[in-house]
């Protein structure tokens, strides 16, 4: 209990830590910008900063729950509950001093809206792993692997830093270890002390960062307008894809694909099959953010509707982008996947991997063909570029539903590569001959892809001033 305690303790406060940074996208109502106003001394304002975080509901309820978890340690006597209750406000102070200097220093140091854009995605892969490592653990074998001794070393080593030593401090006076017991409640108090005096060099950075003259950006070149064809639906992919390099809200679909291998990989025991699945992941979910395309252009989207744009080259300019990174993807994730799991060697675990790469292609294309109709037809709000981590508003029950559209239609388009697969299941040939749906998938999802582009064109043409009141309406809400 002991061990667990410190050990659960910690990843509890770095998860807590971990969440707060996702304030710098979203933005808070206690922001020392909103109370510059008021000449608040910069060490008071930032005492005061951490008195309103620690009387939040958050930290109420974990000082509650702190409280309540004096109550196990009971049986070890009343010096170890007293210690116990002692150390519930350490600990929610430590959580909140913690908690006010990440986003002090996240919101100080990433200034451009290019390191936002990369701070961005780092967090929300961080917080995705952290999420994903149970999961890990348990499927790769390690936690059975896992030795006592060393996890009570960790404990032993982990109770000495503020992470820790708040959890601690009921099993020293349980001991009667006053010695140990004095020192981790210093290593708390300076703990405090450091983030308050950082939160508060972090106020003076920020604000002669600010109070600086902004410098002109000199723009050099078109960027992608000079390399992609030079018609109107050349035009829209160009736009599209300096969107996608800009905005943080969809740049995690560079990203993700690899992220999902690694994870497919540290859970597959040895399992090559569980490898190569993860292609068909990356391609069914690769262009998710599609599907509600429109929403993430924005107003940017009147300008397009203005210069009269006709919908089928809007649509196959916005393909274009989205169909080359599905295929660049597919096969560099390919030679990656035939690597690390060795199936390069044999030409019939190349042929199998060559069959999940048409499976991914085909999901990834399929999937775009759906996502250009229901972004004219599905849309739903999204939050702004600025704040990537706020709730947007409205459309509740969209939000949650929409994306799931895209998903089921993508493996509903591929049913033709079914028929053919349960046809060469029931004659009995699927295992020598499932090599047969590389060019049925691929046809097949080229096809849907057409007849997606064609439909979600005309259905742009007619429904141009229906989007644009729309896209109006969530505008107004991301103020």
């Amino acid at each position: 209990m002991h061990i667990a305690t410190i050990l659960l303790g910690a990843f509890l406060m770095a998860m807590v830590a971990l969440v707060q940074l996702m304030l710098v996208g979203e933005g808070s109502v206690m922001n020392p910008r909103a109370l510059v106003l008021y000449g608040i001394p910069d060490r008071q304002l930032q005492l005061g900063l951490l008195a309103a975080g620690c009387c939040g509901i958050p930290a109420m309820t974990g000082l509650v729950s702190m409280l309540l978890w004096s109550l196990v340690y009971r049986r070890m006597g009343v010096a170890a509950v007293v210690a116990a209750l002692v150390a519930a406000p350490l600990f929610v102070l430590t959580m909140t001093s913690l908690s006010k200097l990440l986003v002090s220093l996240s919101t100080s140091l990433v200034t451009s809206k290019r390191g936002k854009a990369a701070f961005y995605v780092v967090v929300t892969l961080l917080f995705v792993a952290v999420c994903q490592l149970p999961s890990i653990l348990a499927n790769s074998g390690l936690s059975a692997g896992i030795d006592p001794r060393l996890a009570a070393r960790s404990a032993s080593i982990i109770a000495w830093t503020p992470l820790g030593a708040a959890f601690q401090l009921p099993y020293d006076a349980f001991l009667g270890d006053w010695a140990a017991l004095a020192g981790r409640i210093a290593v708390l108090v300076a703990t405090w002390t450091a983030c308050l005096a950082l939160c508060v060099w972090c106020l003076r950075r920020e604000r002669l960062v600010h109070g600086a003259a902004a410098r002109a950006a000199v723009a050099k070149g078109i960027g992608a307008f000079a390399w992609m064809p030079d018609d109107v639906s050349g035009a829209v992919s160009a736009r599209l894809l300096t969107y996608l390099v800009r905005d943080p809200r969809r740049a995690m679909l560079f990203v993700m694909p690899p992220f999902i291998v690694v994870v497919f990989a540290l859970q597959a025991r040895g399992n090559s099959v569980m490898v190569w699945l993860a292609l068909v992941v990356s391609g069914w979910t690769f262009a998710i953010a599609e599907s509600n395309g429109l929403a993430y252009d924005g107003r940017g989207f009147a300008m397009q509707a203005l210069a009269g744009v006709p919908g089928l080259a809007d649509r196959i300019g916005r393909v274009r982008v989205y169909a080359a990174l599905v295929v660049a993807y597919t096969l560099v994730l390919f030679v990656v996947v035939a690597v690390i799991t060795g199936d390069w060697r044999r030409p019939d675990g190349l042929l199998f991997g060559a069959f999940i790469a048409a499976l991914a292609i085909a999901l990834g294309l399929t999937g775009l063909g759906v996502a250009e109709i229901t972004s004219c037809t599905l849309l739903y709000p999204v939050p702004p570029m600025d704040k990537p981590f706020s709730s947007p508003q409205g459309r509740a029950a969209a939000q949650g539903f929409f994306p799931f559209v895209y998903l089921l239609g993508g493996i509903l388009l591929l049913a033709p590569t079914g028929v053919v697969a349960l046809v060469l299941l029931a004659v009995g040939a699927i295992a020598d001959l499932y090599w047969v749906l590389i060019p049925v998938a691929l046809v097949n999802g080229v096809a849907a892809l057409a007849l997606g582009s064609w439909l979600g064109g005309k259905l742009l043409d007619a429904r141009t001033p229906a989007i644009l009141h729309t896209l109006d309406g969530f505008a107004s809400l991301q103020r």
